[in-house]
């Protein structure tokens, strides 16, 4: 049997399994690729929220890192919780030895609104991690706790980019799901426009979608699609995986991720 593309999550774990490194080996796995791990942080964390985050010492976050890249090697690294500024720099300088594509999810607070990134890392992501990006996926609420642009319609969604791409990324996607109406994203690198729109789903389950929509871009490029290929399939992962979300405990389930294969 050939081997399969390897894909490399460093995030941190979602103990409900909606999320995080779960989330992302999930879809790495749905999508034909072999997903690998680098855990930055352990969570206590369901349905109702994050009750608590313990973040790996940087040694150990190293450590996983070498031990994969070194033997296993990877066609494409993805990023998620670094909770620290020490970590942010710790995970830049591993990323900037590794000459893959790299899709930073600069996670900032969870779907329930718990902080995931302490205040004093907002540099670090801003001036090692963003450069550092293939492709970097940040939602409204991360576009403005990097840049302070507040986005209300649609049409601010390339001023945001503008912003997010001064930083340094290739690519920039704008998640407009929290928009009104159809679910909107924009994929620009400052030149070319992609505009991706996808149905809005009356399914309130959508825990972890940003960390699949990363993960699945990351699956994507992998594969060796081109950037703006490997989004838009993204895309359609993840909308069908909202449109497959379940309940799950008394509060937000997570997306279903195995959506192809119950298709199947």
């Amino acid at each position: 049997m050939p081997t399969p593309p390897r894909v490399l999550t460093v995030a941190g774990s979602d103990s409900g399994g909606g999320a995080g490194i779960q989330a992302d080996l999930k879809t790495m796995l749905a999508l034909g690729t072999h997903g690998m791990s680098v855990l930055t942080a352990v969570t206590a964390q369901n349905s109702l929220g994050v009750q608590g985050a313990w973040e790996l010492p940087v040694e150990a976050v190293r450590a996983q890192y070498r031990s994969v890249v070194d033997d296993i090697g990877t066609q494409a690294v993805k990023t998620g919780m670094l909770s620290s500024a020490v970590l942010v720099e710790t995970v830049a300088e591993l990323l900037a030895g590794t000459p893959v594509p790299t899709v930073v999810d600069p996670v900032g607070v969870s779907k329930h609104g718990d902080p995931l990134l302490a205040a004093d890392a907002l540099d670090a992501v801003r001036g090692r991690l963003l450069p550092a990006a293939t492709v970097a996926t940040p939602n409204l609420d991360e576009v403005a706790q990097l840049t302070g642009v507040r986005v209300r319609e649609e049409a601010e969604l390339r001023q945001a980019a503008e912003a997010v791409l001064a930083y340094g990324p290739r690519w920039v996607l704008i998640k407009g799901g929290h928009l009104p109406g159809d679910a909107v994203d924009l994929l620009t690198d400052g030149t070319e426009e992609h505009w991706l729109r996808a149905p809005r789903h009356d399914n309130r389950h959508t825990h972890g979608t940003g960390c699949t929509l990363a993960a699945a871009v990351a699956a994507e490029l992998a594969h060796g699609r081109p950037v703006p290929e490997a989004v838009a399939a993204a895309k359609e992962y993840v909308t069908g995986a909202i449109a497959a979300g379940f309940p799950l405990g008394a509060g937000i389930g997570p997306v279903g991720h195995g959506w192809r294969l119950r298709r199947g």
